[in-house]
């Protein structure tokens, strides 16, 4: 055991440091430390040395000793691989990586009890209105007081001041219980032919313990999930760990639901809602090989898993996958590399993958299982497309006439509607009729959002919100404020116009914010208690509701602006994931797509079904202009308070762009959202031939230039955002 030792502390500004290993203690490559830095205390993980250099490196003299090492099992191999590669592959700080595989800092700690407050249901004499607007957040909730005060809003002040007037009280939780352990032979679904042969293929890989990524190729309703449950039995059965990644933490619900008919109890979830006490027993759970499943969004990708047998990426054609702050990974590709480092089998299920998964399976590099039609009798939906200039809505109204028809009809027959529009709120642009002034947000370059629900105006970039003003700002006249463009509390608006008797549900970030309302939605949706659905992407995946039959998109053509690399393979994705909530049962689903350009290759292939044609197309214009998957692209963002330092630094790093062969430089210029949460913003683009390592190259770029603190430099490597 060597007595010094090299430990990357969480502090992404220091490198690697060097540190001496008192005598008794031991400590090996991923072990988890305490080491002291000046004054404070970090915590830090032991590395080999050789594979993270230090440019601070001292004598045996002059080194410091290690404070404690952590009672938790060391990071292993594998996931130390991992942190290296997606440091080196999208240019992060190894510090900033390892914070994400040390996501609990509770987990640490040795304590195995935790006070945790409630609300008792008394109301004490003195409310005041804070304590009225926590008792009124917190409800059920329960956690520490810092967590509960997060929730409510306030101080933690007035969580205690509640604690003593005898409306919130302290509860004791037992915080490291174990978990339940899934049953793989609890439930075993009846499989059809092609679904059977799908299962036994995937469980063959998990059987066969080494690296194969696999994409799960299925129409929506073919039964995907069940399919690559039977892979997730054989896993267990052979005594390993599972990961299943999804896209969205409101997802989670129906899943976890589906998941207990299957195996008896429920996986272990990871995602932002949790307390701390239920990140912690997650944590050290996984690091024990304790928990057995997990199932949870991006993050839990770093997790400290003891024996890792397979990996399910759900929805792997999904942007949100794509970190878009601090390290920007994507979750799909590192995905497959954790599973490579793990040598376990990875599957990438999606009704509409990726032209660059696509492209993977084309060149024999992942395996492809097919799906080719839906479960039982449930049948693809019709689709039709509505032509928004041959058949116009009324004057002030979004809704088509053919489409207002066929909700009426789907009303008649008892059946649900989903209406699918991915615009948030009331109106996406507020003017003064009398003036022309436009609400912009003060911090970012966008329009705000008025939220006719909460009665406020909401960027929806940054989160800056402000009451809606009954006055102009501008010219001081009143009632002279207009709402332009629909967002989906009009349609509800609209909805509830057309037909005052339907039972209307909105469904967005806004009012779906955690898995138990997501639960609360799905449940309201099963027992028939909602006629019609207004939604934004949040409704597009992952919802089986077998009285849903009749689908409108309300504006198709909104994701075809903006000009984004991939915005018509994402709009055709949307599209098609929305379209496949209708008919998932006995009865027969019917879409309507409002659109400005129904003879769009994007529109023609979502009537005609033809997805092969689309993607094909598709792919061919990205071979011609070079774009991934044939090329590179790497956009370096630089930001600032100060508009002329961002401009100066922008320009410097242009100026100084190396010539290489096979890479060109673009820009610098404004992004177009020049403006974010008061920070100036200016975008360079790196595109690249395939086979240049262009990390290398920025690495080198960057690293001899200089710039001052209140400037940042960041660099998206494989950009999805071009904002």
């Amino acid at each position: 055991m060597s007595s010094r030792a090299r430990v990357l502390v969480l502090n992404s500004a220091l490198g690697p440091l060097d540190y001496r290993v008192p005598h008794g203690m031991a400590v090996e490559p991923g072990s988890i430390v305490v080491a002291p830095l000046g004054p404070r205390q970090l915590t830090g993980v032991a590395w080999e040395a050789e594979r993270m250099p230090s440019d601070a490196e001292v004598g045996d003299n002059r080194l410091r000793n290690l404070l404690a090492v952590a009672d938790v099992p060391p990071l292993r191999a594998p996931l130390r691989r991992l942190i290296e590669w997606t440091a080196d592959y999208y240019l992060a700080p190894p510090a900033a990586v390892v914070r994400m595989a040390l996501s609990s800092n509770a987990a640490l700690e040795g304590s195995r009890t935790a006070t945790e407050y409630r609300a008792t249901g008394h109301v004490p004499d003195r409310l005041t209105p804070q304590r009225a607007q926590a008792l009124e957040r917190i409800g059920e909730r329960q956690g520490l007081i810092r967590e509960l005060a997060a929730i409510a809003e306030v101080s933690d002040g007035v969580i205690r001041g509640l604690v003593k007037a005898g409306a919130i009280e302290a509860v004791e939780v037992d915080i490291d219980s174990p978990f339940p352990v899934p049953d793989p032979d609890h439930a075993p679904p009846q499989l059809s032919d092609d679904q059977r042969a799908a299962a036994d293929t995937l469980s063959a890989g998990v059987a066969a313990a080494a690296f194969a990524p696999t994409l799960l190729d299925g129409v929506t309703g073919s039964g995907k999930t069940e399919v690559y449950f039977e892979a997730v039995a054989t896993a267990l059965r052979a005594g390993r760990q599972v990961l299943v990644l999804l896209p969205e933490i409101a997802l989670t619900e129906p899943f976890l639901k589906r998941f207990h008919d299957r195996f008896g109890c429920e996986p272990v979830a990871w995602h932002s809602g949790l307390r701390s006490t239920q990140r912690r027993r997650a944590w050290r759970a996984i690091a024990a090989g304790e928990a057995r499943v997990t199932v949870g969004a991006r993050s839990a990708l770093f997790l400290p898993y003891a024996n890792l047998g397979l990996i399910v990426v759900d929805e792997a054609h999904e942007t949100s996958f794509k970190q878009e702050d601090g390290v920007h990974y994507h979750a799909r590709d590192v995905a497959v590399m954790r599973a490579k480092f793990e040598r376990c089998p990875v599957i990438l299920a999606s009704a509409t993958p990726a032209i660059e998964t696509r492209h993977q399976v084309a060149l024999g590099h992942y395996a492809e299982v097919k799906l080719p039609g839906r479960y039982g009798v449930a049948q693809l939906p019709t689709i039709e497309a509505i032509d928004l200039i041959a058949e116009p809505p009324e004057r002030g109204r979004w809704i088509s006439p053919r489409l207002v028809a066929a909700m009426g009809e789907t009303l008649e027959r008892g059946e649900q509607s989903l209406l699918f529009l991915n615009r948030r709120g009331y109106a996406p642009l507020t003017l003064c009729r009398t003036c022309g002034h436009r609400f912009q947000c003060p911090n970012c370059t966008a329009w705000m959002v008025e939220h006719r629900l909460t009665r406020r105006l909401a960027c929806h970039h940054c989160g800056h919100v402000e009451p809606v003003p009954r006055l102009c700002p501008e010219c001081q006249n009143e009632d002279t404020l207009v709402a332009c463009g629909p967002g989906v509390e009009r349609i509800a608006d609209e909805v509830a116009a057309l037909f005052p008797e339907a039972r209307t549900a909105v469904v967005t970030s806004d009012t779906i914010w955690s898995p138990a309302r997501a639960a609360e939605f799905v449940a309201r949706m099963e027992e028939g208690a909602i006629d019609i659905v207004v939604g934004t992407q949040l409704v597009t995946k992952g919802y089986h509701f077998p009285n849903l039959t009749l689908v409108g998109v309300i504006d198709a053509d909104l994701g075809l602006d903006g000009g984004d690399l991939r915005a018509a393979e994402r709009t055709f994705q949307q599209i098609r994931q929305v379209s496949g909530r209708a008919g998932r049962g006995a009865k027969p689903g019917h879409v309507f797509i409002q659109t400005h350009s129904p003879k769009a290759a994007v529109m023609q292939a979502l009537v005609t079904g033809d997805a092969d044609a689309f993607y094909a197309a598709e792919t061919e214009a990205r071979r011609d202009a070079d774009a991934p998957p044939f090329g590179r692209y790497a956009a370096i963002i630089v930001s600032s308070e100060d508009q002329p330092a961002a401009l100066e630094i922008a320009r410097s790093v242009g100026r100084s762009a190396p010539r290489v062969d096979g890479m060109e430089v673009y820009g610098p210029a404004p992004a177009p959202l020049a403006m974010l949460r008061g920070r100036h913003r200016y975008r360079l683009l790196v595109h690249a031939r395939r086979a240049l390592d262009v990390q290398d190259v920025i690495r080198d770029w960057l690293g001899a230039l200089d710039w001052p603190a209140k400037v940042r430099v960041a660099v998206d490597v494989d950009p999805y955002s071009f904002l």
